[in-house]
């Protein structure tokens, strides 16, 4: 800045002077009847003087350009972006770990039967869930347990393309989706429930799960995947990631 500034000033001050005092010019002009005839010389003067002036400018714009701006942060604190602290954890390699399994009765009561009648020949096998995906289920998992208050269970993970046809078989109220039509069977889809008292709860005319429907939705949303609470045939337990490949 100091530099740029002592620059200006001084092609600024030969400039005036060669344009302002006649006697600055007429030593200009003796200097320049050396090199050319005394008509050229008072020509030759002014056009210097006016490119000495003229040159400043592109000169300044030069080094103001370089200096005069501040540094990004100077002056003032850094924006810093809120992270997703579960999504941070994520990215840094935590590895969590499945929550303690139910006892295979919990999955055959009255009341978890009257919702899903098929759900004794699931696969609640969390080492069959493609890891990227599982991880991400185990932290919205942590965030309703610890963050909302829910316990929340493995209801069916992987699934064969066997069990997926007799599903279908059983008609479009259980799903319509045939043999690697769903991502179960890549190990990128989940069908959840919630603990309350030991026992699982899945129906959707209970107020408390419908709540946590909701925040476990939103949660699974903000990990990257895919609700069936959205979809035009709702299906508010199943979360699913979507790759490339698939």
């Amino acid at each position: 800045m100091v530099l740029y500034s002592l620059l200006l000033f001084l092609s600024a001050g030969m400039a005036g002077a060669l344009l302002a005092f006649p006697a600055a010019r007429d030593v200009l002009s003796q200097a320049a009847r050396a090199l050319g005839t005394r008509r050229h010389a008072r020509r030759a003067a002014l056009a210097l003087a006016a490119f000495v002036l003229l040159g400043a400018l592109p000169l300044a714009v030069l080094l103001g350009s370089g200096s005069n701006d501040p540094a990004p942060d100077a002056g003032r604190a850094p924006v810093r972006r809120p992270v997703n602290r579960q999504v941070a954890q994520l990215l840094e390699g935590e590895h969590l770990t499945p929550p303690l399994p139910l006892p295979p009765l919990a999955f055959t009561t009255a009341d978890v039967t009257l919702v899903r009648p098929m759900l004794g020949g699931a696969s609640r096998d969390w080492g069959q869930l493609d890891d990227t995906f599982s991880q991400r289920l185990l932290r919205v998992f942590q965030v309703m347990r610890e963050q909302h208050g829910y316990d929340m269970a493995l209801l069916e993970g992987y699934r064969s393309p066997q069990r997926q046809d007799q599903l279908a078989a059983a008609g479009p109220h259980v799903t319509s989706a045939r043999a690697y039509q769903s991502q179960h069977q890549f190990g990128q889809a989940a069908d959840c429930a919630f603990v309350r008292d030991g026992k699982l709860v899945i129906s959707e005319r209970d107020p408390w799960a419908m709540r946590g429907y909701r925040l476990y939705g939103e949660t699974a949303e903000a990990m990257g995947l895919t609700w069936g609470g959205r979809w035009t045939m709702m299906d508010f337990g199943h979360v699913e990631m979507r790759s490339s490949g698939n």
